[in-house]
This record gives structure tokens, sequence and C-alpha cells, in this order.
């Protein structure tokens, strides 16, 4: 919609202008995830810290042809980090990705034979909370060797992953 296409009916207090500056909102869209996925990259540099190592993203192609895009891969020592930028306690979908993610490492890490230790990454203990727990699937992710860690994200990426969150939960 271009300026003169505008109704410049303005209401009291408001100019032409003011109508134009409204159109524009919202500029991000509510289920914009781009927030998460570069916390994701902070949280991956901080991990890659906490167990003494560096890991970059890549993608995998497995022995049988397929392939998985993994957060965080080291080939020496062997290890593959699934990061999740969330802040509070994980929705029932929420909590789906996130095993997904898990039976993504299990795969990997077992097609590629290295001993590849599986690591899923938090920003937040409340997050991480039911993975920890005594539920079927943190019993399951315990059996097949999946670690939890956890980063301290700054204030400022929990604000920014928290306003992201209350954009998407419409």
């Amino acid at each position: 919609m271009t300026h003169s296409q505008l109704d410049t009916s303005a209401g009291p207090g408001q100019t032409a202008s003011d109508l134009v500056e409204e159109e524009r909102l919202p500029e991000v869209p509510a289920g914009d995830s781009s927030v998460q996925r570069q916390a994701e990259t902070a949280a991956l540099e901080l991990v890659s810290r906490q167990l003494g190592m560096q890991l970059v993203p890549e993608r995998l192609r497995l022995a049988n042809g397929s392939y998985v895009d993994v957060d965080g891969v080291s080939h020496d020592p062997p290890v593959l980090v699934e990061v999740w930028a969330h802040q509070g306690p994980p929705k029932a979908a929420q909590r789906h990705k996130v095993l997904a993610d898990a039976l993504k490492l299990t795969y990997a890490a077992e097609l590629l034979q290295g001993g590849y230790r599986r690591v899923l990454c938090f920003t937040d203990d409340d997050a991480a909370k039911p993975f920890r727990g005594r539920s079927w699937y943190a019993a399951a992710l315990r059996h097949q060797r999946i670690e939890i860690e956890v980063v301290a994200l700054s204030n400022d990426w929990r604000r920014r992953i928290l306003d992201a969150q209350a954009r998407q939960y419409r």
C-alpha cells in the first residue's frame, strides 16, 4: 500500500505519517524464530567452552546415504550437540521437538560408529528439568547416553528469547 492509498483521516493527535508507521507493524512476524537461532549460536559457543572443545554446525553424511544437520560437532574428541534456546518449562509440542533432536543424536552417533558423545544443550534450567526427571523420556535419554548440559545466557539474550516466545504464543 502506498502512502497515497492510505486513509489519511487521522484521528485526534495523529498525522498521516503516523498512519504510515502503523501500517508497518508488526515488523517481526509472530512465528519468527530468528532470535532463537541466534541464541543457539551463542549457546553453542558457551557449551563449547563448558565442554572444552570447538563445536561447529555440520551436515553429516551418513554411511547409509542419509544426512543430518547437527548444531554442534567435534570429531576429535567425538561429540554431537543439539541446542534448544528456550526459557521456561516446555509445552508438549516443544518437548517432542527436543525428543526429535535426541533421536537425531542417537541415529547419527550410531551410524558414525566413532563413540560419539551425545549432548542436548539447554539455555534454561526450567527448560531442561523435564528431561532430567523421572519421566519415561528422561529415562530413555539416560538409557541412550544422552547428556543434558545447561549454559547460562546473558540477561539480554534471556530477555530477547522471552520477548520472542511471547510473540510466538499468540
